[in-house]
C-alpha cells in the first residue's frame, strides 16, 4: 500500500506496520527556512547549507496499552543541518538538528485532553489525512537552540571589560582626522 505523507491516513498506516523516509532541500521546508541566518553564504565547513536536505524517516505500530484496544503509533526521525548566527561572536553556525520521538494516536481532541496531562507521551489526534511533514517541521523548529553559538568560536573574544576598552581604543576614531583639520 502507497501512503502520502502529506494526507497519511494514521490508522491505516500503524495497522500495516509501515514506514516512510524522505529528503527534501531546506528551501522545502518554508518555517524552517525562515530561522536560517545566511543561507546564501557558506558555512565554516565550506559547504553551502541549502545544500544540505532534511532528512526523515517514519514507522507506524499498533501497540495495546494495559486494559484497553490496541491504538496507532508513529515513530518520527528526523535530522537537519541549519545555519544561524552565534549569538557570542555574531558569526555564521551551523546547527544539527536532531529528532527522535515516538506519538500516540487517539480518536479526537477531547480524549488528547483528557488523557495529556495523565499521559507520558505525546498524543496527536488520528486523521486520514494527518500532515506529517507538517509535524516533521514542528518537530525540528521546536529542536532549535534558544542561543544558537559555537562550541569554541573562530576569533578570540574580548574577555573582560577592560579587554573591550582597550580593543576600542586600538581603533583609530572615525573623526580624527576631521579634528585635525579643524584646528
Amino acid at each position: 500500500m502507497n501512503f502520502d505523507p502529506a494526507r497519511l491516513d494514521v490508522a491505516a498506516f500503524a495497522q500495516a506496520g509501515a514506514a516512510l523516509k524522505g529528503e527534501a532541500a531546506l528551501a522545502d521546508w518554508p518555517r524552517l527556512a525562515a530561522e536560517a541566518a545566511g543561507a546564501t553564504a557558506t558555512t565554516a565547513s565550506g559547504k553551502h547549507p541549502a545544500t544540505d536536505p532534511v532528512r526523515w524517516t517514519a514507522s507506524g505500530e499498533l501497540r495495546r496499552i494495559a486494559g484497553g484496544a490496541a491504538q496507532p503509533w508513529l515513530h518520527l526521525e528526523a535530522s537537519a543541518r541549519l545555519p544561524m548566527t552565534c549569538q557570542r561572536c555574531l558569526g555564521p553556525v551551523e546547527v544539527a538538528l536532531s529528532v527522535d520521538r515516538r506519538f500516540r494516536f487517539v480518536a479526537d481532541e477531547r480524549t488528547a485532553e483528557l488523557e495529556d496531562d495523565e499521559s507520558d507521551e505525546d498524543l496527536l489526534v488520528a486523521s486520514r489525512q494527518f500532515d506529517l511533514p507538517g509535524l516533521i517541521e514542528d518537530e525540528l523548529l521546536m529542536a532549535l537552540p534558544l542561543v544558537p553559538r559555537h562550541e569554541q568560536c573562530p576569533q578570540r573574544l574580548p574577555t573582560s571589560a577592560g579587554e573591550a576598552a582597550a580593543a576600542e581604543t586600538e581603533r583609530p576614531h572615525p573623526f580624527a582626522a576631521l579634528a585635525k583639520l579643524k584646528r
